[in-house]
């Protein structure tokens, strides 16, 4: 049991991420706010009733909540020394682990693995490590803990030495790199992690593949994953949630601006929704969509690429190098093959739910070329969501390739002349096997909703 920590309450789930389920707005008044957040973990955690959530404080409302004591049921978050935070976040989470395990360095000049990397790794060590003792503090007797993603990869080892008696989990919502990539990190990072991993009773991914990968990186530098299971959870598209939300009046009123932008009788649409993600490969779909135009021009005032690209982690140069790179090709297109009553590329960089999801009903062909994805759950929504039926044209490198590629366009997203002319079959497609298609896509991509997808893996934890 804990000596030098104290347990504060009795939870018998609790749950560890980076982001939480609520964030706060400091006003210019001093008032603050609170917002609820989304996604597929808060919908997934609904599932369950008595549960404590351990998140970070991200921002300077969220630190001044906690220092004045305020705070959300069921949610306790951490107050960490905001540049222990930026070093662990955005030093070692984003810009080295986001970066090897989607494969996204130019090795000719990075990484670089310095004095300066050992400094940020050492706040990345005790980013974790508060993680660690926030759950020992808070966690019953035999309780269960699902720790989630890259950032608190550490976490399970520290946890296990603090509080043997838990059930831990890990899982993992990105790709894990294969051995030789994953190798690159210096031998004694890549040892801790795997280790810190491997405290965990049980780590999971999204896909086999992943899986697959970390057991090979486990085998090749520790020589077997010891009493870990590793299990495998593919988080599927909340369709009851999607269909209702996809039906009110805010998706209408979008859809209509959207159709009035499109423009043009019979005008077919392909359809991306993306953040700025270096690896969602969103100037190669636009090469390719380019490069459509250049050689089939009998596309040209018939078809409209309509480009959500709403900016991410805007702190790190090259992700705003990124999203200007972007918005500089959809301006090139535009200029070089729009008419008066033709843009050729609606681009639009302002997040909005309610438009996404008018874009989704809308949709003839959905782009999904990722470089490398953990799963991909755009690939899943717009089958669900599509008032018609669509086209998916998918990356092979997504982890939704596993249950979507049998009814997908399949691309190696790099080869941007083979995406051009999936688009193109897209386009073509009738209209008959689109809908037959786009209604099995639906069916797979809704196998495993969010809430099951977490009940699944906090009996799996229990029993294993």
């Amino acid at each position: 049991m804990v000596s030098e920590h104290v347990i504060t309450s009795a939870a018998q789930v609790l749950v560890a991420s980076n982001r939480g389920p609520v964030s706060y707005a400091l006003s210019e008044d001093g008032s603050i706010s609170a917002k609820r957040g989304g996604g597929g973990l808060v919908s997934g955690l609904s599932a369950v009733e008595d549960k404590l959530w351990v998140c970070a404080a991200l921002g300077d409302g969220d630190r001044e909540a906690v220092r004045r004591g305020i705070a959300e049921p069921g949610v306790r978050m951490l107050d960490i020394d905001a540049d222990v935070h930026a070093d662990a976040y955005n030093g070692i989470a984003n810009s080295v682990l986001w970066f090897v395990h989607h494969m996204l360095y130019q090795t000719p000049l990075d990484p670089v693995f310095d004095v300066e990397f050992r400094r940020q790794w050492a706040s990345f060590e005790a980013y974790n490590l508060a993680f660690a003792q926030a759950l020992a503090e808070e966690a019953g007797e035999g309780a269960a803990v699902l720790v989630q993603d890259y950032h608190l990869a550490l976490v399970p080892g520290m946890l296990r030495d603090l509080r043997p008696d838990l059930r831990i989990g890990h899982f993992s919502h990105t790709p894990w790199a294969p051995v030789d990539y994953f190798r690159l990190l210096p031998d004694d990072i890549a040892e801790q992690l795997l280790r810190g991993m491997l405290g965990a009773d049980r780590t999971a991914f999204l896909t086999r593949r992943w899986a697959d990968a970390f057991t090979a990186c486990c085998t090749e530098v520790l020589g077997g994953t010891g009493r870990t299971r590793i299990g495998v959870h593919g988080l599927g598209a909340d369709a009851d949630f999607l269909r209702r939300r996809a039906h009110q009046p805010d998706v209408d009123e979008r859809m209509a601006i959207l159709r009035e932008q499109v423009g043009g009788t019979g005008r077919k649409t392909i359809v991306r929704v993306d953040r700025t993600e270096l690896s969602k490969n969103i100037v190669r779909g636009l090469l390719a969509y380019r490069e459509l135009l250049n050689t089939r021009p009998q596309w040209r005032e018939r078809v409209v690429h309509v480009a959500f690209a709403y900016p991410s982690r805007q702190d790190l140069a090259v992700y705003r190098e990124y999203t200007a790179e972007v918005q500089r090709l959809a301006d090139d297109i535009n200029e070089a093959y729009g008419t008066p009553d033709w843009t050729p590329v609606l681009l639009h960089v302002n997040d909005d739910f309610a438009r996404s999801l008018g874009a989704y009903r809308l949709a003839d062909v959905a782009l999904v070329n990722p470089i490398r994805d953990g799963m991909n759950l755009v690939a899943k929504e717009v089958p669900v969501v599509s008032d018609q039926g669509c086209a998916l044209v998918l990356s092979r490198e997504a982890g939704a390739y596993e249950e979507l590629g049998a009814d997908a366009i399949v691309v190696n997203p790099y080869d941007v002349s083979a995406t051009a002319a999936a688009l193109h079959e897209a386009l073509t497609m009738p209209d008959g096997e689109r809908a037959e298609r786009s209604k099995r896509l639906a069916a797979a991509a809704t196998a495993l909703p969010p809430q099951r997808w977490f009940l699944e893996q906090l009996e799996a934890l229990r029993r294993d």
